[in-house]
């Protein structure tokens, strides 16, 4: 058991090592305890802000395996509720079919299913999902719904950033990325009054 105050190391960890009393590393054996293994064990600093609250925390990305799985466990323990079940096949059942029938609806909308969601983000070729607000439930979101936020008109990189839970750097690279590929698809495709080489007329 230590005794010492836990020492904060350069990286700004606060680390409570195997240190005895005054910092000696005298182990429980040399002290008539039973001997232990020292082991280091690693305390987050708190960065608080202004609010007493905790920075923004990266989203998290589960794979499909990762999510077949937590549903095996649960279904074998028994901590799948058929009321929860028969919940979200009513929700599927009322889930609006088109932007008209969404555009009025409920803010924030609870349907994370949509492909238009900002709660979630699906890889369509592995599967995987990455919950883009891994601290924050569905009902707490400012914005839910990428067409929303695309009809309002222009917006900076700054708000897109808090809307989608990444850096203002990191949109500003998906914009540059996403621009390239633009400009390479405009420039594969034949201009209007032009003749493809495939439509065959001399």
């Amino acid at each position: 058991m230590t005794t010492g105050a836990p020492a904060r190391g350069l990286d700004g960890v606060r680390r409570v090592g195997a240190a005895g009393k005054g910092g000696q590393g005298m182990s429980g054996a040399n002290r008539g305890e039973q001997p232990s293994v020292p082991v280091e064990h690693v305390e987050p600093v708190d960065d608080l802000g202004e609010d007493g609250k905790r920075g923004r925390r990266r989203s998290k990305t589960m794979s499909r395996k990762e999510i077949a799985r937590e549903l095996r466990r649960q279904r074998a323990f028994g901590l799948v509720d058929p009321e929860l079940e028969a919940t979200i096949q009513e929700m599927e059942a009322s889930r609006p079919r088109s932007r008209a029938d969404c555009a009025q609806g409920v803010r924030p909308c609870m349907f994370i299913a949509c492909k238009h969601h900002l709660y979630l983000d699906v890889n369509p070729s592995t599967g995987s999902i990455k919950l883009n607000f891994p601290d924050k439930e569905v009902w707490e979101l400012e914005e839910t719904c990428a067409l929303d936020v695309a009809d309002r008109g222009g917006i900076t990189l700054e708000e897109v950033g808090s809307i989608m839970n990444l850096t203002r750097e990191r949109i500003r690279q998906v914009e540059t990325r996403g621009l390239a590929r633009l400009r390479e698809i405009a420039e594969e495709e034949p201009r209007a009054g032009e003749r493809s080489p495939l439509d065959g007329g001399f």
